[in-house]
């Protein structure tokens, strides 16, 4: 089959890879209809994440055909349309009981590789990483499931495949991340990045009660289609704007009530020093998450507010201003998505047509370009917001 393989920093080739097999009882192969680059592929990219491979095969936003079955599985038939979550669960370890399913105990084969990166194995991941797993990834013709009664769900012939592969990742990580940031009817929430996870937060924002919602990012077409579908205020940042001071004038001196750091490892400095920086890191091939935006979050929360991150960090952050969070008092809530706890809900949610998540999509494309497709989405060409892959 083809797949997008990893060959190393900024280098990601369509090579033909053997056809994935059934390894265990509870496996699935399906036959891939739609895929999708997610943000945190760009760290792979940049090679920020560790323990890649020359030769892994990427992507964790994928739905499909079920074309094959393991003998223990007993969920899904040949021929039913299915949607995976990009974390893997076993379903009865003490994390998966309590719906802490990117937690998992068992799922990740390589918790050592994990331990020495992390202190603590969490679940697998696909196409992310031998530390996560190792697992290949979905941005390819086929791809294997493991413990496919715990994942996958069923998706209905009334959706197509458009509306429902998002609930693979990114829409369950936008509404966990308004979870996470303890929204009660009438709040003023901030959302750093205006990327395909920082939109599903701005609409989860506004389905549990936000009053206000403002969305800082610094590339218009982004902010524009946040104007367009969820009807936000917006900060567009530049080098002379400060994001304190243009929130503390919206907000009477009071900061947000909630912030969400939707960017994640890869924010850019919006000053000058900050830009520098940044320069220097890619030039000397530093894998340092950036943290720009948590300066901004912890400085511009309100007293006792609450910092949700979805962003995905790898490595250390430097330059925390952590003594003014400690000092205001501020709740911290963050970790990969437990997507598993949100399919059916969010898939309902599908259904009723409270929500469409198709609107995020700017670019369809086929697998065989999907190097093209990292280069439109990595340096925002195009107006790239999100890019669907078909086999």
């Amino acid at each position: 089959m083809k797949a997008l393989v990893w060959h190393g920093r900024n280098d990601v080739r369509i090579d033909n890879v053997p056809d994935p097999e059934i390894k265990e009882a509870n496996d699935i192969i399906i036959k891939i209809t739609s895929t999708a680059i997610c943000g945190s592929d760009l760290h792979i990219l940049d090679g920020l994440v560790p323990t890649m491979k020359k030769g892994d095969i990427l992507g964790h936003e994928f739905m499909g055909e079920v074309v094959e079955v393991g003998s223990s599985v007993q969920k899904f038939n040949k021929g039913d349309r299915v949607v995976v979550p990009f974390t893997i669960a076993c379903g009865h370890c003490e994390y998966c009981h309590d719906t802490l399913f990117s937690l998992c105990d068992n799922s990740n084969p390589n918790p050592d590789l994990a331990r020495a990166n992390l202190g603590h194995s969490i679940s697998g991941i696909f196409g992310y990483s031998h530390m996560l797993g190792g697992f290949d990834g979905g941005q390819a013709e086929y791809v294997r499931v493991p413990y496919a009664d715990v994942g996958p769900v069923k998706v209905p012939e009334s959706l197509h495949d458009d509306q429902a592969l998002f609930l693979s990742d990114i829409f369950p990580t936008g509404y966990m991340a308004a979870e996470n940031a303890n929204i009660s009817r009438g709040d003023t929430v901030a959302v750093w990045g205006c990327g395909p996870v920082g939109q599903f937060a701005i609409q989860s924002a506004w389905m549990l009660g936000a009053k206000r919602v403002i969305a800082i990012d610094n590339v218009p077409e982004r902010l524009a289609l946040a104007q367009q579908y969820s009807a936000v205020e917006v900060i567009k940042t530049t080098d002379r704007d400060d994001v304190y001071e243009i929130l503390m004038e919206m907000t009477n001196g009071k900061g947000p009530d909630s912030c969400i750091d939707a960017v994640g490892a890869e924010a850019h400095g919006d000053t000058m020093i900050g830009k520098v920086i940044d320069k220097t890191k890619e030039v000397l091939q530093l894998p340092m998450s950036r943290p720009y935006v948590l300066q901004q979050i912890i400085m511009s929360c309100k007293k006792a507010g609450t910092v949700s991150i979805p962003g995905v960090y790898v490595g250390m952050v430097n330059e925390l201003p952590f003594g003014a969070a400690m000092n205001k008092a501020l709740n911290f809530k963050m970790g990969q998505t437990h997507v598993q706890r949100y399919l059916k809900p969010l898939l309902q949610k599908i259904e009723e047509g409270s929500i469409d998540p198709s609107f995020i999509i700017t670019h369809r494309m086929k697998l065989a370009d999907a190097p093209k497709a990292y280069e439109l989405f990595k340096h925002k060409k195009d107006n790239c917001v999100k890019v669907v892959l078909t086999p």
